[in-house]
C-alpha cells in the first residue's frame, strides 16, 4: 500500500510517500481501505515531536473508508461497510488495521470525507460540553480555538442545547464566518488579552463553562475567565508549553477544572459512546449540524497539507485522500 510515512520526527517535510506492507488483520479487527483522512491537532504534533513506534512511521488517529476484509473472530462488521474509525496511529495511509470496536457505522447520506472528521473532533466536543462539561440551556460557553474542527463543534452542539456562545481565533474574518453555525460574540486574542473580553461578553460574569484546546497561558486565561462554580475543560493542549499552570484563580470562584481525552472513553464507556457517535453521525447525514472542510489534499502531498494547518489559516479540517 500508499503511505505517508516519516523515518524521524521534524517539520512537514519529513514526509516520505513510499509503499510499504499493508498492516496485519487482527482476529478482532478489520482492514479498511482507506477513502478520507482528517488530519487532527495530535497528528501534527506527533509529527513533529511525538513517540515513533516503528520505522517508517504511520502518524494519524482517524479516517473513514470501506471495510475490506474483518478478523476471524469479528460478528459486527461485514466486508463492504462503510466506516469511520479511531486509531492510535496509521491512518496517513491506504489500508488502515484497527480494532473492530473502533469503527461506528457511515449512514449512507453522509460523505466519508465528512465521516472523517467526527470521531475525533465530534467525539470530543460532545464530551467536553455534555458529559464532563455538564452543560445546561442558559448557560454560557466559551470555546478557545474555536475555528478548529474540534472549536466549529463545540460551537455547533453548545448553540443546539440553547448555550450562549463566545469563541475565540486568530482573526475576525474567521470569527464572522462561525456566526453562521452558532456563535453570539467572538473574540481576536491578538487584538487584546480575551479574559477582559470574556468579562465584559458576559457583564462581569464570567462564562460556565470553558473548553481550551490550547493550554498554556491560553490555560491560564481561561482559569480566570471562570464564572462562579465555573467548569473549565482542557483537551489537547496544542500549545505543548512545559510551564506550570497557575490554578489559584479556581478556589476564589469555586470552579473546577477538568482534563478529557476522548479516545479513553471509546474503550472505557463504549456502550455510551457508541450511540452517541451514532446519533453524531446521523445528525450529520440529515444536514442539522455542519463537517466543515477547508482543504483536502492527496494523500502524497501530506507535507503540505501538514504545513497548511501549521500556518493557522484553516478553518474546519483538513482531510487528505488516498
Amino acid at each position: 500500500m500508499k503511505a505517508a510515512v516519516y523515518y524521524e520526527t521534524g517539520a512537514p517535510d519529513v514526509f516520505r510517500y513510499e509503499e510499504v506492507p499493508d498492516p496485519p488483520l487482527q482476529p478482532r479487527g478489520v482492514l479498511i481501505d482507506v477513502k478520507a483522512i482528517a488530519i487532527e491537532g495530535g497528528d501534527v504534533l506527533n509529527r513533529a515531536g511525538g513517540g515513533m513506534t516503528s520505522k517508517p512511521h504511520i502518524v494519524g488517529y482517524n479516517c473513514a473508508g470501506v471495510v475490506r476484509e474483518v478478523g476471524a473472530e469479528v460478528t459486527e462488521r461485514k466486508v463492504g461497510d462503510r466506516v469511520t474509525a479511531l486509531m492510535a496511529s496509521g491512518s496517513h495511509a491506504a489500508v488502515a488495521s484497527v480494532p473492530v470496536t473502533s469503527t461506528f457505522l457511515v449512514p449512507e447520506d453522509c460523505s466519508l470525507e465528512h465521516a472523517a472528521c467526527v470521531p475525533v473532533s465530534w467525539g470530543t466536543a460532545h464530551d467536553c460540553l455534555f458529559e464532563f462539561g455538564r452543560l445546561k440551556a442558559g448557560e454560557t460557553v466559551l470555546v478557545q480555538a474555536g475555528t478548529s474542527g474540534v472549536g466549529i463543534a463545540c460551537v455547533q452542539l453548545a448553540k443546539r442545547a440553547g448555550a450562549t456562545v463566545l469563541a475565540t481565533s486568530s482573526g475576525d474574518e474567521k470569527l464572522e464566518r462561525l456566526k453562521q453555525y452558532g456563535m453570539d460574540t467572538g473574540i481576536n486574542y491578538r487584538e487584546g488579552g480575551f479574559v477582559d473580553a470574556v468579562r465584559k461578553a458576559t457583564n462581569g460574569q464570567g462564562a460556565d463553562l470553558i473548553v481550551d484546546s490550547v493550554g498554556g497561558k491560553t490555560l491560564e486565561g481561561s482559569i480566570q475567565c471562570a464564572a462562579y462554580r465555573g467548569r473549565v475543560i482542557t483537551v489537547g493542549n496544542v500549545s505543548r508549553e512545559g510551564k506550570a499552570i497557575d490554578v489559584s484563580p479556581l478556589s476564589g470562584a469555586n470552579a473546577s477544572l477538568t482534563g478529557v481525552f476522548f479516545g479513553l472513553e471509546t474503550f472505557r464507556s463504549a456502550d455510551r459512546v457508541v450511540p452517541m457517535m451514532d446519533g453524531l453521525l446521523r445528525d450529520i447525514a440529515k444536514g442539522e449540524l455542519k463537517v466543515v472542510v477547508d482543504r483536502t489534499y492527496p494523500l502524497a502531498e501530506a507535507a503540505a497539507a501538514h504545513a497548511y494547518i501549521e500556518s493557522r489559516a484553516a478553518f474546519g479540517r483538513v482531510v487528505l485522500v488516498p
